[in-house]
């Protein structure tokens, strides 16, 4: 899949594409069936099948103190949509501009004139342009002239309620881990490359793969058991993961850390896929690193049990 960034990149060859539309935060079950129902009319036209999102999040550009944590960056939701079987994703930077163009306006200026699109697919509650004037029933009008076909999807519903971003963080920062996971239809995980870190694990007998997330709010916190995508010679590798800020060494920046089991190799510079399968506990502040490498072993403990009876 291409990964484009604004419009002014776009090929001649997206002009008449199935678009899907929205920010698309976890790619969860209601995103999958907007990528569903693209990709349906794009089977039936022989258009591209292509999403169009926004970064940042409209909300951490107008309320950066009060957006909610991403479930996703940019990479991840590529990776994500790319297994879905999207060919382009076009992220429109979300800035002052972008803010103030009024509905009719992105409709020309984005829908018609830059992607020329020939299939619009939206969620029942789409909402764009300056204000949020902007409705499904504005688009339809505008497909009523001929220029597009618009195609609303509803939302899927599980256990009598919708399917949402909101939905998945709430479960995240609940540790519940297994209800995230039938909202996204997978498990949730969090990817990057490995970097060198301060090497205390090492010294404590927990060498650790160190990943830098990029984000100022994280959707889950603590101590899970994990298996990672990525290793060398394994489909998936066992392990014992700490998010958060490390509070008993005096951290700050929030960091993935994973202890594989049994593993000794060089994992610098490679991209893993860390996927979360149990919360063992909160992160906590110990009095000394003698009693945070006592719980380490608990926690490394509880993990293999829980994995040993976990499948891939």
């Amino acid at each position: 899949m291409q990964l484009v960034r604004g419009l002014s990149n776009l090929g001649s060859d997206l002009r008449g594409a199935a678009v899907a539309i929205g920010n698309f935060d976890g790619v969860h079950l209601g995103h999958q069936a907007l990528i569903e129902a693209a990709a349906a009319r794009a089977r039936v036209s022989g258009a591209r099948r292509v999403v169009l999102t926004f970064d940042p999040h409209p909300r951490e550009f107008m309320d950066p103190a009060g957006a909610p944590p991403r479930l996703m960056r940019v990479t991840e939701k590529c990776l994500a949509l790319e297994a879905l079987g999207v060919e382009r994703l076009i992220v429109m930077r979300f800035d002052a501009r972008l803010q103030c163009l009024g509905a009719e306006e992105f409709i020309r200026q984005v829908l018609v004139d830059a992607l020329g699109a020939r299939h619009i697919v939206v969620g029942e509650g789409f909402r764009f342009g300056r204000g949020r004037a902007g409705t499904v029933a504005g688009l339809a009008a505008a497909a009523a002239a001929g220029r597009f076909e618009v195609v609303t999807v509803p939302g899927v519903m599980l256990d009598g309620e919708r399917v949402s971003s909101t939905r998945v963080r709430t479960a995240l920062a609940a540790g519940d881990l297994a209800t995230a996971g039938r909202l996204l239809g997978r498990r949730y995980a969090l990817g990057g490359r490995v970097v060198a870190g301060a090497r205390l694990g090492r010294t404590l007998g927990f060498a650790t793969a160190n990943m830098r997330l990029h984000r100022p709010r994280l959707p889950l916190q603590g101590i899970f058991a994990v298996k990672v995508r990525g290793v060398p010679g394994h489909e998936y590798h066992d392990g014992v993961a700490s998010l958060g800020t490390r509070p008993t060494v005096n951290g700050v920046e929030p960091l993935l850390e994973t202890h594989l089991f049994d593993f000794a190799g060089d994992l610098y510079g490679r991209r893993l896929s860390v996927e979360f399968i149990e919360k063992l506990r909160d992160e906590e502040r110990f009095v000394s690193l003698e009693a945070l490498t006592e719980q380490m072993h608990r926690d490394a403990a509880r993990a293999r049990e829980i994995l040993a009876v976990r499948a891939a």
